[in-house]
C-alpha cells in the first residue's frame, strides 16, 4: 500500500497553488456559543468547482504521465469529484469522461458538461457508476482517475489541513469532517496528525450510508446501505483499502447523523452564516446540532464544508422538511360542515392566532365521510410547536376536526 505522507501533501501544494484557492476560515458565533468551543468553518463550498475535490484531481492529472494523458481520462463521481477532473483536465487539455449516478444533482451534472467531459448517468450510488466505469475503461483505455482511494488524491485533499493549521496559527484542537469513500478525511488526517499528534479527529456520515463507521467498528472493510441520502457526496457503499488503512490509524472517531439532522444543519447554516451547503458539506454542523459529538470545552474546532453543490430545487424541498423538524411550517387536512362561512371562519381563526397561510387547498368530502362534509388542506407558517399546538386547540375547539 503506498503510504501518504505530510511531504506529499506539502508537495501537492506546490503543484496545485497556481489553481485552488486558499478558502476561507469562518468563526460559527452561534455554534460557538452552543458547545463553549470556538466553531470555524473551513468554507471548501468556496473553493472553484463549489467543493474541496478540485484539489485531489488537480494533483493526480499533474501527476499523470504524458502517455496517460494521451489516453484521456475516465472517472466515477457522485458529483464534485467529476467537476474537478473536469475543471483539470479541460486545463492540461486532455479528453475526460465521467460517469454519474442517475441520482446525481441536475446542477452537479450540467456543471461537469460544462467543463467540457462526456457525462454516462448509472446506477443510484457512487459504487453504481464505478462499475460502470470501470467498464467504460476496459473499452476505452483511458485512464481511470479514482476519486478517494489514490495517494495523489489524498494528498490534494490534504492541503485543506496544511491551510487550517496556518490559519488558526497552529491551534487546532478538533477537526470534524465528513466521510464518503474516505480521500478528503485521510489527507487532512495525514496533515494534522503530522504537525500535530494530539489533533481529534472526528468523521462523519449519514445514518442512511455508515459505511465507514461499521468498517471501523468491525476492524475491516465493510460495505453498508440503508437508504438514498440528501447527502450525495457522501454516498459511498465500500470504503477505499487506502483510505480505510488511514483512517483506521489516525482518525478518533465516526458519528453518523440522520437526513432530518442535516436538513436541519443546511437550513441553520443558511440562517445563522449565510452559507449555502451540500448535504455532504451540513453533516459535520448536523453532528454538533444534534449532540452526535460533543466536543471538549474552551477548544479551537474546525467543521470541514466539503461542497455548496446542491440543486435549488432539492435545497427547496430540504428546507421545508427542516422547517417543519423546528415547528416553523404546519401541514394539516381539516373536516368541516359544508355551510357557508365556514372556510372563511377557518381562516379567520388560523389568522388571528398568529398562523400564516401558505397554501389552501378546498374540496368535498363524498367517501369515508357522511355527505355535507368538506376538507380542507393547509399549510401554515408557524412559530414552533407551543405554537402549533395551540392552533391545534383552538380549531378543535370550534368545531373543526383535524385528521
Amino acid at each position: 500500500m503506498n503510504k501518504v505522507t505530510l511531504e506529499d501533501v506539502k508537495s501537492a501544494r506546490e503543484t496545485i497553488k497556481d489553481i485552488v484557492k486558499k478558502t476561507d476560515l469562518l468563526e460559527s458565533v452561534k455554534l460557538s456559543e452552543k458547545t463553549g468551543s470556538r466553531v470555524f468553518y473551513k468554507c471548501e463550498n468556496l473553493q472553484k468547482t463549489g467543493s474541496f475535490k478540485l484539489r485531489g484531481a488537480c494533483n493526480k492529472i499533474a501527476n499523470l504521465t504524458e502517455e496517460e494523458k494521451a489516453c484521456g481520462v475516465i472517472a466515477s463521481s457522485a458529483g464534485n469529484h467529476a467537476q474537478g477532473v473536469a475543471y483539470g483536465a479541460k486545463m492540461t487539455g486532455i479528453k475526460a469522461t465521467i460517469v454519474m449516478p442517475a441520482t446525481a444533482p441536475i446542477a452537479k451534472v450540467s456543471a461537469t458538461k460544462g467543463y467540457g467531459a462526456e457525462v454516462i448517468l448509472n446506477g443510484t450510488v457512487y459504487d453504481d457508476a464505478f462499475a460502470k466505469a470501470v467498464e467504460v475503461q476496459k473499452e476505452t483505455g483511458a485512464t481511470f482517475l479514482h476519486p478517494f482511494d489514490d495517494k495523489y488524491v489524498i494528498a490534494g485533499q490534504g492541503t485543506i489541513g496544511l491551510e487550517i493549521f496556518e490559519q488558526l496559527d497552529s491551534n487546532v484542537d478538533t477537526i470534524l469532517c465528513p466521510i464518503g469513500g474516505g480521500g478528503i478525511i485521510s489527507g487532512i488526517a495525514v496533515a494534522a496528525k503530522a504537525l500535530n499528534p494530539n489533533v481529534k479527529i472526528i468523521g462523519v456520515q449519514t445514518e442512511n450510508i455508515p459505511s465507514m463507521k461499521e468498517s471501523m467498528e468491525n476492524g475491516k472493510i465493510t460495505s453498508a446501505f440503508k437508504d438514498t441520502t440528501i447527502a450525495d457526496g457522501i454516498a459511498v457503499k465500500t470504503p477505499g483499502d487506502l483510505t480505510f488503512e488511514i483512517i483506521h490509524e489516525l482518525v478518533d472517531e465516526v458519528v453518523v447523523v440522520t437526513e432530518e439532522e442535516i436538513a436541519d444543519a443546511i437550513l441553520f447554516m443558511m440562517e445563522s452564516q449565510k452559507i449555502v451547503s451540500e448535504g455532504a458539506g451540513a453533516v459535520c454542523t448536523a453532528a454538533l446540532l444534534s449532540g452526535k459529538y460533543v466536543p471538549e470545552k474552551d477548544k479551537n474546532v474546525v467543521c470541514i464544508i466539503s461542497g455548496g453543490n446542491v440543486d435549488v430545487n432539492v435545497l427547496y424541498r430540504i428546507i421545508g422538511v427542516a422547517l417543519a423538524s423546528e415547528g416553523r411550517r404546519f401541514s394539516f387536512t381539516v373536516v368541516m360542515d359544508d355551510k357557508p362561512g365556514n372556510f372563511a371562519k377557518l381562516t379567520t381563526l388560523i389568522s388571528e392566532n398568529g398562523g400564516n397561510v401558505l397554501t389552501a387547498n378546498q374540496g368535498k368530502i363524498s367517501a369515508g365521510e357522511s355527505l355535507g362534509k368538506q376538507s380542507a388542506e393547509f399549510t401554515l407558517e408557524t412559530y414552533g410547536f407551543d405554537h402549533i399546538n395551540k392552533l391545534t386547540e383552538v380549531i378543535r375547539d370550534n368545531g373543526f376536526k383535524i385528521i
